[in-house]
């Protein structure tokens, strides 16, 4: 399949061009390293949404407030996510309590 690259010739003006032989391999290698690591990106994602939850109930932690064990169950259990995770896309959030 050829591929093209659009050329901004004079801020007016686009030309139409077919990758040489050697932009459209570079092309295909930086897909192809961004393809690989998709998964990778999903585990930081899975990550960061839960750091976010688990900041969201740091105030539960504090010496002042006693949780209750649905407290402590629930950032257990976000806090073990990753570990008891198979697919990065589709985690099985806890309930906040």
């Amino acid at each position: 399949m050829d591929k093209y690259n659009y050329v901004d010739c004079d801020k007016k003006t686009s030309v139409i061009m077919e990758f040489t032989a050697e932009e459209q391999k570079e092309i295909d290698a930086r897909q192809k390293a961004f393809d690989d690591g998709a998964e990778d990106r999903a585990w930081f994602a899975l990550r960061v949404k839960r750091a976010k939850l688990l900041a969201e109930t740091d105030w539960m932690a504090n010496s002042d407030v006693t949780m209750s064990d649905a407290q402590k169950s629930y950032r257990q259990e976000l806090r073990d996510l990753p570990a008891n995770t198979s697919d990065p896309e589709s985690p099985n959030w806890p309930t906040k309590p």
